[in-house]
Formats: structure tokens, C-alpha cells, sequence
């Protein structure tokens, strides 16, 4: 039996979060449903505000008001968890879902020790003395690249810089060994050397312990290099999800095609790369049917007024009428001899 094959470690199942104003209420997540496997790393990607860390933030049950989830639910090993008490949330935090946020300042109390917080976090939710806590906490510093972990295990996180900071953090979340993690930017502020370093901890600790990672990230580098799955977010929903490989290679939603063709490579010789017109659409102004369908060089008519559930094609799932009318017809939406969507989008501006 495959990790695929058994009961998934995070299940979301039509998620809906909802944001109350004066104007009524705005929808932030509209019906998003992931599943990540026992020692897979789902990644997460998406321009800002297309909702990716505010499902993680769900998910570990941080969400605060105003915002509030309306609908759907999330369940961490066939257990629900998003019905859960904030006590009881808080001590899933840590023992059995880790969080590596962006801006590592938020994580890390500057009052104590960097040590001193890792100690009290192993103790807190693992049987051991203050000695083996400590030993194991110098271990995973020494596992994320943090140089001279025995020395500076005892200073304050105002004497590290960002990207140690960083670091200091990733050992926080990973110490004792969580079911699931999410990662939201994790290496952002690392080099490339070290990013290598923390994806490797990353697919070692999924790989010996069977941690589901859930990877949040603007980074198509960190992306094809980490995740197995991605999961490609547009305005709240799932526009495109599907096997890292498939979905980088062989896009199938127009939106996924566009960020894929925004990407500098040295395998092509470009003068200027491809961009997407327009923006992310406002919470109070996401138009009727395919939230794409405005910013999108081959909407039609349907795009509109209809909004597209996700359509198995090949090894992936994409929302969009045009895989689907392609897939009737047994052929590529996007095929090679057509002109690229931003190309098309140009001309018809024009024209």
C-alpha cells in the first residue's frame, strides 16, 4: 500500500473563511479541498492574496477575528480539528502540527535564550530531562545550518541575523517531530545554499518520519525542488492542483500556463518574459464565474456567468471550461503551434 493509499494526515474538505464588515460579510476562501499523504509535501503556490497563508493560518487554528471559517472541515488524521477549543488547538500546536512562518521576529520570544526556547518546547511535549532536551535541541540547530550550535544555542535572537533567525525557527518547528507542518515561506530569507539545506531537512524529515509538509511559497524554485503536489491558488480558490511535475511542465488552467511563462530560464533565449495583465481581484469585487475569466487571453462566454469545479485531466485537476471542452476533444488546450497566452492576450488588445 502507498502513502496515497492511507488515511491522509491533513484533510480539507470545502473550505469556506469569511471576513465580517460593515458591508457584510467577504469571502477570503471559497471551497478549497486538499489532501496531503504521510511523507509528502504539498506545495502552495500564488500571487499575494490569493489565500495561500490564510489556510494555513486556518489550519493551525490561528485564524482571529473578524476573519472566521463558515463552512467546510479540516481534520488532522481523520480528526477534526477546526470544531476544537483554543486550549485544546493549542496543544496540537506544536506536538502534532508545526508552523514555520515568514517573519521570523513573531515566532521567537527576544526576552529568552534561543535555547531556552527550544528546551521548554521539546519538554513541553516530549518525556525528557532538561540535559537530553538540550542535546537534542543543539542537534536540530546543527541540522538546519546554524554554525556553532553549542555556543550559540545561549544567545538572544536580537544576535542572530534574518536568516538565522529563520533558521532558529525551523528548528522550533521541526524538534519534536510534528505530524504535519506548515511552512509558509520558510527559506525566504536564506541563501541558496542554505535553502538547499532546509528543503533537505524538509524531505528527510517526510521521508524517515512520514511528516506531511504543506509548503507555501512564490518560489517555482523551492517548488520543483521540494514538493511532490502542487496546489496553485487563484483568488481564494484552487485553480490547478497536480503532481509537480505535470503542473510545471504541462500547465493546464491559464493562469497556472502564465506564472509558468514568467519565469526566467537558460534553457530559452527571450528578450522579455511573458507577464499576466491586470491584478488579483478585491474580496468585495471577484467577478462571476471563473475569477480568472478578466485577466484570462481565452475566456469565453461561459468563463463568466459559470464557475468551474475542479476537472480531472491526464495526472492533474484544473478549474477551467477550456480544459474541459479540450478534454472532450482529446487535445492539448495549450498546443505548441498556438501563439502563448500573453502573446494572443497583446493581439487581441489590439485589434
Amino acid at each position: 500500500m502507498t502513502a496515497h493509499e492511507t488515511t491522509p494526515v491533513l484533510e480539507v474538505s470545502d473550505l469556506h473563511i469569511e471576513f465580517d464588515t460593515r458591508r457584510g460579510a467577504l469571502k477570503a476562501i471559497d471551497g478549497v479541498s486538499l489532501q496531503i499523504a504521510p511523507g509528502e509535501i504539498l506545495g502552495v503556490v500564488g500571487e499575494s492574496g490569493a489565500g495561500k497563508s490564510l489556510t494555513g493560518t486556518a489550519i493551525t487554528g490561528l485564524l482571529e477575528t473578524p476573519g472566521r471559517i463558515s463552512a467546510g472541515q479540516i481534520r488532522l488524521e481523520g480528526k477534526r480539528i477546526d470544531n476544537l477549543s483554543q486550549e485544546e488547538m493549542r496543544r496540537l500546536r506544536g506536538r502534532d502540527i508545526g508552523a514555520i512562518f515568514q517573519d521570523p521576529l513573531t515566532s521567537l520570544n527576544p526576552l529568552y535564550t534561543i535555547g531556552h526556547q527550544l528546551v521548554e518546547t521539546i519538554r513541553t511535549h516530549l518525556p525528557m530531562s532538561k540535559k537530553e532536551a538540550r542535546r537534542r535541541a543543539i542537534r536540530m540547530l546543527e541540522e538546519v545550518g546554524l554554525p556553532a550550535p553549542e555556543t550559540r544555542i545561549d544567545q538572544y535572537p536580537h544576535q542572530f541575523s534574518g536568516g538565522m533567525r529563520q533558521r532558529v525557527v525551523i528548528a522550533l518547528a521541526l524538534c519534536v517531530e510534528p505530524r504535519l507542518v506548515i511552512a509558509d515561506e520558510p527559506t525566504t530569507a536564506l541563501d541558496v545554499s542554505v535553502q538547499a539545506q532546509i528543503i533537505a531537512v524538509l524531505k528527510r524529515l517526510c521521508r524517515e518520519k512520514g511528516t506531511a509538509v504543506m509548503l507555501v511559497t512564490h518560489d517555482m524554485g523551492v517548488i520543483a525542488e521540494a514538493a511532490d503536489r502542487v496546489a496553485v491558488m487563484y483568488a481564494g480558490r484552487l485553480a490547478e492542483v497536480g503532481p509537480v511535475t505535470d503542473v510545471i511542465k504541462h500547465a493546464k488552467h491559464p493562469y497556472t500556463r502564465g506564472l509558468m511563462n514568467s519565469i526566467p530560464t537558460i534553457l530559452n533565449d527571450v528578450d522579455r518574459l511573458e507577464q499576466i495583465e491586470g491584478s488579483m481581484p478585491r474580496l468585495a469585487s471577484i467577478p462571476d464565474g471563473c475569477a480568472f475569466n478578466p485577466r484570462c487571453p481565452r475566456a469565453f462566454s461561459r468563463c463568466r456567468t459559470e464557475r468551474p469545479d475542479l476537472i480531472a485531466v491526464e495526472n492533474s485537476d484544473a478549474a477551467c471550461w477550456l480544459v474541459e471542452e479540450t478534454a472532450m476533444t482529446d487535445r492539448s488546450p495549450w498546443p505548441t503551434s498556438a501563439p502563448s497566452p500573453t502573446a494572443d492576450h497583446r493581439r487581441g488588445a489590439n485589434a
